[in-house]
């Protein structure tokens, strides 16, 4: 068991190191070939700091764990909009623009309630079972198809303007050799993470359910919290809030399709409590976008959801 734990540990500082990596590597990949850094922060940032959950999940897929891949990502979403955001909004209250105000968060609130009715299969089909199947992820797919269009429409308007690399890149060897070596971290940590999860979960006599909503959770979201305090620190808070927002629609359409597409997905009713607390994290966050200072998340805002973290983790550790 204590060396179990280590290499869960360990799995835990590859993940992060092994994100962090690829990430770093593949911005200057894209500032050698000019990309701007609008398109970085909503493609490479958002994606790249949700490596971490996507490792975990298609381990847990590939050994049948379904409700440690689908608590994983549910758990994660949770931690970005209240845990993250809460961090980012005592060291920096970020100001957001519209276009995240009318657009991206609505589209995180769609991505869950897509979830939801896709998982929901007794409720709304009266089937015997819920199943996220595979044609359920190809749906979610689909989905992330339609934000990348987004993206790709804000890619074109930004590719319009002149813009300015504050550094100089990175010789592109170099940064081939950290995408390399971030996802030699990535899997090697990731198979540590979920093997180390469940045989800690059965000794304790735990759910991997409530391990995949607290333990892994937060692990796997560590790149998100590491990056927006950074980012928020440099009074750059708008990309923390761009990111949190952004890591919760790919966790969704993206790492949950991809996971139900390599394994179809049990769904237990229970879970739907952790939908719900998503679902009331996203809202709270689009309804305090009009509370006090137009479009900007204040530091008792951040206090708020801090508390309300606090009460979840409780709430999960009582039905774990």
């Amino acid at each position: 068991m204590l060396i179990t734990i280590m290499l869960f540990i360990l799995g835990f500082l590859f993940l992060v190191k092994g994100a962090d990596l690829l990430v770093d590597g593949s911005v200057w990949i894209a500032k050698r070939l000019k990309v701007s850094n609008l398109v970085i922060g909503l493609t490479i940032v958002s994606f790249g700091t949700s490596l971490p959950e996507l490792v975990v999940n298609v381990f847990a897929s590939g050994q049948g764990d379904a409700q440690l891949a689908i608590a994983n990502v549910i758990g994660s979403n949770v931690a970005n909009i209240l845990l993250i955001l809460g961090v980012t909004a005592l060291i920096c209250p970020p100001s957001v623009r519209q276009g995240t105000v009318w657009r991206e968060i609505p589209f995180s609130l769609l991505a869950i309630f897509v979830l939801a009715i896709l998982a929901n299969d007794v409720w709304l089909d009266g089937f015997g079972a819920n199943m996220i199947s595979r044609s359920d992820g190809l749906v979610m797919i689909a989905f992330l198809v339609i934000f990348m269009y987004y993206i790709y429409g804000v890619a074109v308007k930004d590719r319009k303007r002149k813009f300015e690399i504050e550094e100089t890149p990175e010789k592109l060897p170099k940064s081939f050799a950290h995408v390399a070596v971030g996802l030699v971290g990535l899997v090697i940590g990731g198979n540590w993470v979920v093997s180390g999860a469940i045989e800690i979960a059965g000794a304790l006599g735990l759910s991997t359910t409530f391990i995949g909503l607290t333990i892994v959770a937060l692990g796997t979201s560590l790149p998100e919290l590491v990056t927006s305090a950074v980012a928020a620190y440099k009074k750059n808070a708008e990309l923390a809030v761009g990111n949190a927002v952004g890591s919760n629609i790919f966790n969704i359409l993206w790492i949950l399709g991809l996971s139900a597409i390599i394994q179809p997905l049990p769904f237990f009713l229970e879970s739907n409590f952790d939908i719900i607390a998503v679902v009331v994290a996203t809202l709270l966050l689009f309804a305090w976008m009009f509370v006090g200072k137009k479009r900007e998340l204040q530091k008792w805002q951040g206090v708020v959801f801090l508390f309300i973290y606090a009460a979840y983790i409780m709430a999960a550790t009582i039905r774990g």
